[in-house]
């Protein structure tokens, strides 16, 4: 058999190498090749081989170099004998290839082992088609060879990983990503070899170096694998082990529990297809055979030819064929029982114990009968349903081979309803294709939900369908409008199939997606249109379904109610405390209306309560340049700016569209004022906010924002944090009665700041709980890089000087990520400087100059030290005041420099009851040890 390689120069063998003649032959056998046995027109084949400009004649050649090829590839072929690989097909030629090493390498990628890989890789010799790179024929399929290559070589190291050689990985990885600088996967990889052979050091510095490719090559920053590495690998997660294999039955503990005591001889198992009925039968089986019992099967209907009640007919007459041993008889699929089988079934001997499973999603007049007839026996009866987080988890894990991340667990088991068969099929594409395969359908899945869907009758088939355009979840008066006509029976019929729940919600996310994902996108297009069209006849005040539909019917007639409820919808989302689906909303709208101010500055909002805060930032200032300044409701925590000259910008559009403003209008316009004057020396900003709040009256937003601006400005002189804790009282107290979650978390962090200022930690601990517990309930990410860093700070405080520092790293890294300069800049390098773990690569920022006396100090240069204290600026008015007091007063006491103590205790004074860390953040200790 002739074989083919193309994974470098391309040959061919049979056994022998086969001379191939020349460039053109070489073309044209490469040409058939990557056709894959498909026919290639004689014209298409001319203008591939000549480049797009066959020459005069360029027919008779062609026909020249096919039967060159004929003779080469088949030399023993008798004259007037028809070519058995290179034959002739109209309009063209074809190649029947069996054996091409391509082919064989991406059959080898299905099974991801570390011998398979190791096959699949020995197989290439260079690039794939690498003399025709060049070729608009071949580049596309070069290309994608290429890329499975660089694919199989990463799989290689995730198995190298899993067996346990992570030296072996890493050494092989660091060249790859050497020659592959912008794979994020392969330096996740890379990174985690290195950690799991002691290089914790070298696994960062991997990580760093990405981090620094991907911003050179492609202006981004690292993707969310990359970044949950480096944090796990900073505080050394228990995830980063290598997981063990789960055994192979999954989240069926109780229910094999309650098969072991079941009293009844008769125990049925009911469930959805791919339940897991089988598996659990099996476990049990395997149990009784262990402990002396005879096992017998057999499934109801016709299966592999066999009749439906074999081998159960001859239960009743085997006697002594059995033994004296009890008897086990599992039944599969009773459910499709006929009458003979079930009066076998109803009648079984005294020792024999029935097991029986059945899909109970469509229960038929023979299977209720049965039920009716076995009811005597009291039967045991089981319902399984989907496998929790943990066992999808587990059941994921062995199939991927690696422990899974935990959000995407949580979307498996969402998309499949943690129906086992269903998610071994889902965690199949993860393992091959990464987390975004999540989001699709398997298609194994698809192929058997396409097989009963066929089953059905085309009425009901054709309800499903409109149905699907709904979504998950099925309005029924909305369906009926859609499809015209009564829908009820046709419901029912999806019900007992199994493809619903109750008639009014598709059984599995995946169900609803293979059903939609067949519809032809005019047609979709055409019933999101009606759906949306009788929606606004049915419920007009649902935004959401609205927007939905006129989004997704994507024509010119649908744009304008597109962004009318997207923005609708979006702005009902900030109200319920919904930031991620306001800002999806926002989006939405701002891609139907062009951009406009309100979709700007709305998401503008989203966005920042979400964490996305340079992008925020950029859309306000749009919406700025537009002449808009607009409602900008999100609360600020830090006083100080991230974007000074847009802070600027802000301030004096708020002071010039005061003039004239009363009322709320004006209350808003003086808390805009007051949060961007935040961190300065401007009166105007402690004036604004006070002005701001005797307007806010009763209305609690105004309140809340007011409350918060004058936080920000709640910081006359050191030692105020008893004000601090007042304004968070209030601001809890406003937005816990008025459902203001965003205001409600600002108010427990400076009540956490205000108790670790009055060195109260159980206050502190219990506002910082409560402040992740809204974080978790509304996904506000930017809370928890507050929490982490208080976190490190209760560390160095109990004087956990190596464990404080893990955690401060750990915590900068997420600040970093988090988009605001203006806490992150320098807090790093004062936070270990404060627990003497600072090294010369942790920058200082701002906070430089408060810290030179110190370090010139430790570093033998006292008469610079005591120039340095002298010569200090003011301090900004905010959270690190008494901090940088504190920080300065360390090296005045060691300089025992008269006028500096002056000075500093002068400053320090008012704070004399507090500790140095009403940031929440750092800590250095009680301001009296100083004075």
């Amino acid at each position: 058999m002739t074989s083919f390689r193309v994974l470098g120069p391309l040959e061919a063998w049979d056994p022998d190498p086969v001379p191939l003649k020349g460039p053109r032959h070489r073309t044209i056998l490469a040409r058939l090749l990557i056709a894959r046995g498909r026919v290639v027109p004689v014209g298409v084949l001319a203008d591939d081989v000549w480049s797009g400009t066959p020459p005069p004649g360029a027919l008779a050649a062609l026909r020249t170099f096919v039967a060159d090829l004929r003779r080469a590839l088949e030399p023993g072929r008798a004259p007037r004998t028809p070519p058995r690989l290179l034959v002739t097909a109209p309009p063209g030629y074809a190649l029947r290839a069996t054996d091409v090493d391509a082919w064989r390498f991406e059959e080898a990628l299905n099974t991801p082992t570390l011998a398979a890989l190791d096959e699949a890789l020995a197989l290439w010799r260079g690039p794939a088609y690498a003399e025709w790179s060049a070729e608009p024929w071949a580049r596309a399929e070069s290309e994608r060879l290429d890329e499975l290559h660089q694919l199989a070589s990463e799989r290689r190291a995730a198995a190298l990983l899993d067996a346990g050689r992570a030296a072996e990985a890493a050494s092989d990885l660091r060249s790859f990503v050497a020659a592959h600088p912008l794979r994020e996967e392969s330096w996740r990889l890379l990174a985690l070899a290195l950690y799991r052979s002691g290089r914790q050091g070298d696994a960062l510095a991997a990580l760093r170096e990405a981090r620094a490719k991907l911003a050179a090559e492609l202006g981004v920053d690292p993707g969310p694998a990359l970044r949950t590495l480096e944090t796990d690998i900073l505080r050394q997660s228990e995830r980063l082990v290598v997981a063990e294999p789960s055994g192979r039955l999954f989240g069926r503990d109780d229910e094999l529990a309650r098969l072991r005591g079941n009293a009844s001889a008769v125990a049925i198992v009911e469930g959805e297809a791919g339940a897991g009925k089988s598996a659990l039968a099996e476990a049990f089986a395997r149990e009784r055979e262990a402990g002396g019992w005879t096992v017998r099967w057999g499934r109801a209907g016709e299966h592999d030819g066999a009749p439906g009640t074999w081998p159960w007919t001859d239960l009743r007459t085997a006697g002594e064929e059995l033994g004296p041993a009890p008897v086990l008889l599992v039944a599969e699929d009773v459910h499709r029982a006929d009458k003979d089988v079930a009066d076998v079934l109803a009648a079984l001997p005294g020792r024999v114990h029935l097991l029986a499973t059945a899909r109970d999603a469509d229960p038929g007049p023979q299977y209720t009968a049965l039920l009716a007839r076995l009811a005597r026996a009291e039967p045991l009866r089981i319902r399984l349903g989907g496998l929790d987080e943990r066992a999808t988890a587990a059941l994921a894990g062995e199939v991927v081979g690696r422990a899974v991340e935990a959000q995407d667990v949580h979307l498996l088991r969402e998309r499949t309803g943690g129906n086992p068969f269903f998610v071994r099929e889902l965690a199949r594409l993860l393992a091959t294709d990464g987390p975004a395969a999540l989001r699709t359908v398997p298609p194994g899945v698809r192929d058997v939900i396409r097989h009963r869907l066929a089953q059905l009758p085309e009425p009901a088939r054709t309800v499903l369908r409109q149905a699907s355009v709904l979504g998950r979840d099925i309005d029924p008066e909305l369906l009926a409008a859609l499809a015209g006509a009564d829908v009820l029976d046709a419901l029912e019929e999806a019900t007992r199939a199994g493809f619903l729940t109750d008639g009014t919600r598709f059984a599995h996310v995946l169900v609803r997606d293979t059903v939609y994902g067949d519809l032809s996108a005019p047609r979709r297009a055409a019933w999101h249109l009606a759906a949306g069209e009788a929606a606004e006849r049915v419920s007009p005040d649902d935004a959401e379904t609205l927007a939905y539909h006129f989004t997704a019917a994507a024509t010119r007639t649908a744009k304008a109610r597109a962004a009318r409820y997207s923005a609708l919808a979006a702005t009902r989302a900030e109200r319920r405390n919904n930031p991620h689906e306001a800002a999806r909303l926002w989006r939405q709208a701002l891609a139907h209306d062009g951009g406009s101010v309100a979709a700007l500055l709305g998401l503008s909002r989203s966005l920042a309560v979400i964490g996305h805060l340079a992008e925020s930032r950029r859309l306000r200032a749009a919406a700025l340049s537009m002449g808009e300044l607009g409602a900008f409701d999100v609360p600020a925590i830090w006083p100080r700016n991230d974007d000074e000259a847009l802070s600027a910008t802000i301030a004096a559009a708020a002071t010039k569209a005061l003039t004239g403003a009363t009322g709320p209008a004006r209350s808003r316009l003086l808390t805009a004022l007051a949060m961007e004057l935040r961190g300065t020396r401007d009166g105007r900003g402690a004036e604004a906010a006070d002005e701001a709040y005797a307007l806010a009256g009763d209305d609690p937003m105004l309140r809340a924002l007011a409350l918060n601006a004058r936080f920000l400005h709640a910081f006359p002189s050191p030692g105020r944090a008893a004000l601090r804790r007042s304004i968070a009282e209030e601001l809890l107290a406003v937005s816990s009665a008025h459902g203001l979650a965003t205001f409600e978390v600002l108010g427990h962090l400076i009540a956490l700041q205000s108790a670790c200022a009055l060195d109260d930690p159980d206050r502190a601990d219990a506002h910082a709980a409560a402040a992740d517990a809204l974080s978790a309930a509304h996904a506000l990410p930017v809370v928890a890089v507050f929490t982490r860093w208080y976190a490190a700070l209760r560390l160095a405080a109990a004087g956990e000087a190596d464990e404080a520092e893990r955690a401060y790293r750990a915590a900068d890294a997420d600040l970093a990520r988090a988009q605001m300069p203006g806490m992150h800049e320098g807090l790093l390098g004062l936070a270990l400087l404060s627990i003497g773990r600072r090294t010369e690569a942790d920058d200082l920022g701002p906070y430089e100059p408060w810290a030179r006396p110190l370090l010139l100090l430790r570093a033998g240069r006292p008469g610079e030290a005591r120039a340095a204290l002298r010569a200090l600026p003011p301090s900004p008015h905010d959270l690190l005041w008494e901090a940088r007091l504190s920080l300065a007063a360390r090296a005045a006491i060691a300089l025992a420099d008269g006028e500096s103590h002056a000075r500093l205790a002068a400053q320090l004074r008012p704070a004399a009851h507090e500790h140095a860390a009403g940031s929440g953040v750092l800590t250095l200790g009680p301001v009296a040890a100083y004075l």
